[in-house]
């Protein structure tokens, strides 16, 4: 069933995640690592544990989305099982989201309930937030949802929209981006709560350089998120939620110098320049 699926891993300074990686990439024949430029040897690293491996190392970091789409293009199975480097699964976890995919033969996705890193189930999984806020407890069993999160999912290729993910953006909200499409293309999405699969959520990176890796992190969710809301939302352009973001921005940046935080005062000076920076989308 191994032989089914293409693992897909997006790195970008990704090193200190290879040993999580290993339980599952080294059973699997059909590997593709994309790494974003990473200046730490995660590209040397993972060629010499996983010499089967298809590794694409990026001399610049052109983004996650993108990323993944250069896997996809070169995937000849019929499964891609999209992992992020901080996800502890196994082998025995993806038979099971094989065998439930051959159940729900009509699914573009199938997805794991994701653990944090204490075990606790996480909200990996919704209706789209366009619609309403989901509430209620989680679910029992398979179910058909409006949104996973891109953290891990098993895909059915032929089933993808292409490209697949819509490079504009360049990190956070492609999943949401992905998975409206293909809800409003009718392509169904199923949540398999009996496959747990831990996340150490935002364990994906490790910079030498942490605070200017928090700057972008907090510049590209700015990016982003206008970049959705003006896609889906504000259909002629308007500036009436970036100045809002900015707005709240600007009223809790003291709190991280009152109480003093170098990784969230960085964050939001990126998530604040990304802001101001913002372009409408063409």
């Amino acid at each position: 069933m191994l032989d089914r699926v293409t693992v897909v891993v997006v790195t970008h300074h990704s090193a200190h995640c290879l040993d999580t990686l290993d339980p599952l990439l080294r059973h699997c024949p059909h590997v593709i690592i994309v790494d974003n430029a990473s200046e730490d040897g995660t590209v040397t690293l993972a060629q010499k544990r996983w010499p089967h491996a298809s590794i694409l190392a990026l001399s610049r970091n052109v983004g996650f989305g993108a990323a993944n789409n250069m896997a996809l293009a070169r995937c000849q199975t019929d499964f891609a099982l999209l992992l992020n480097p901080d996800c502890e699964a196994t082998p025995a976890d993806l038979h099971t989201l094989v065998t439930a995919a051959d159940t729900f033969v009509d699914a573009a996705v199938v997805a794991p309930q994701l653990c944090d890193a204490d075990g606790h189930p996480e909200v990996n999984y919704r209706w789209p937030w366009l619609d309403w806020k989901s509430t209620g407890p989680a679910a029992e069993g398979p179910l058909c949802v409006g949104f996973v999160c891109g953290a891990a999912m098993l895909v059915r290729v032929a089933k993808l929209p292409q490209p697949a993910f819509d490079e504009r953006f360049f990190l956070y909200y492609e999943d949401d981006d992905l998975c409206l499409r293909l809800l409003r293309s009718k392509q169904s999405m199923i949540i398999i709560p009996s496959c747990r699969i831990r996340h150490r959520s935002r364990g994906s990176v490790r910079s030498p350089r942490r605070l200017s890796a928090e700057y972008w992190r907090g510049y590209h969710h700015a990016q982003s998120k206008l970049t959705f809301i003006v896609k889906y939302i504000d259909t002629t352009p308007t500036h009436q939620q970036r100045l809002r973001l900015i707005a709240l921005t600007i009223i809790t940046l003291p709190l991280h110098i009152v109480f003093w935080s170098p990784k969230m005062l960085a964050r939001k000076i990126g998530r604040l320049v990304g802001a101001i920076k913002f372009k409408t989308i063409h």
